[in-house]
């Protein structure tokens, strides 16, 4: 056999032995198990008891805004009227509560005074009058009936300045202690009434209720929103998770406070997360048996991990990557 031949045999054998090895590494090689997550973050959305249209949107798409901060303000035309007809029954109300607490007017009072001596008058005379008639029948000069006329009158005159004194004695009283108090209670009732009114009206001004990223703006200036509608949404970046979805079969390995580190391609580097919540129920099928033996649907758990640290420049939206098989069992 010739030299050349025996090279070219001995050549193919390696090459058949290193596509061997190489086919059996390839077909041995194990692949890791990556699960992928999302980042998120709690958003808030701003919006307003009552209707109106913006008037002045003060935040854009991307600003970073303080808690407090003001957002926007409504044009509330139909809440002015409400608050002038409220403060107009405030001052009716106060009105006829000044008028019963100082009582009846000194005109009023003297009138009923005059009115009381006037009628002591009358009685005092009805008295002198009863008595002389009383005199001449017992000497039987007047007959019975002038005694009765005169009796009655005395009578009448006494009714008379009983009344003129009770009349009197409310105009110098004042109003009584039940039409006070219904007068003061009118006072509380609309002075709540402009409370609310102004409250609503406070409410047309929309102010941030935490600090974060202003995300989206839904309704523009000058556009008519309704009673909670949410007008700009806010994404708080403090509060920041990863949500995975993780098969069951995979479930005996995670358990609440376990640490993993998961890989954001985002910022190329690796976060170190702690499992904070566990879904206590399965949310869907990621796969389906085919087979009618020996198979079964599998179905997913949300899992969601926080940062150890806060982690600069992440956002949400971000993909995550963690190994499997690199997590802590």
């Amino acid at each position: 056999m010739k030299r050349s031949n025996v090279i070219g045999i001995l050549a193919a054998a390696a090459v058949i032995v290193l596509s061997v090895v190489l086919i059996s590494w390839y077909l041995t090689k194990r692949t890791p198990m990556l699960i992928q997550g999302t980042v998120e973050c709690t958003t808030y959305k701003a919006s307003s008891k009552v209707p109106g249209r913006i008037d002045d949107m003060k935040v854009a798409e991307g600003d970073r805004v303080e808690k407090g901060q003001l957002l926007y303000t409504l044009s509330t035309p139909e809440l002015d009227a409400k608050l002038q007809q409220a403060e107009a029954v405030k001052s009716a109300a106060a009105a006829l509560d000044a008028a019963a607490v100082a009582g009846a007017r000194i005109q009023q009072i003297e009138a009923a005074l005059n009115m009381w001596e006037k009628a002591q008058a009358g009685l005092e005379l009805a008295r002198k009058t009863f008595e002389r008639v009383q005199n001449l029948y017992n000497d039987g000069v007047v007959p019975a009936q002038k005694l009765d006329e005169a009796s009655a009158n005395y009578k009448a005159m006494e009714a008379t300045a009983l009344a003129a004194k009770a009349q009197y004695d409310m105009a110098a009283d004042g109003a009584r202690k039940e039409d006070k108090e219904a007068a003061a209670a009118r006072v509380r009732q609309a002075e709540g009434a402009v409370s609310e009114v102004e409250s609503y009206l406070s409410d047309a001004m929309v102010y941030s209720p935490v600090t974060g990223e202003i995300s989206t703006i839904i309704a523009e200036q000058g556009e008519l929103v309704g009673s909670g509608y949410p007008v700009v949404a806010i994404l708080d970046m403090s509060d920041m998770w990863v949500t995975f979805n993780i098969k069951e079969t995979l479930m005996p390995g995670i358990r609440m406070g376990m640490h993993m580190s998961g890989y954001v391609p985002a910022l190329d580097a690796d976060v170190e997360f702690e499992v904070t919540y566990i879904s206590p129920q399965a949310d869907f099928a990621t796969w389906a048996a085919t087979r009618t033996q020996g198979g079964f649907d599998i179905r997913t758990f949300a899992v969601k991990a926080k940062p150890v640290s806060p982690v600069s420049h992440m956002r949400p939206g971000m993909s995550v990557l963690v190994d499997w098989d690199k997590i802590e069992k």
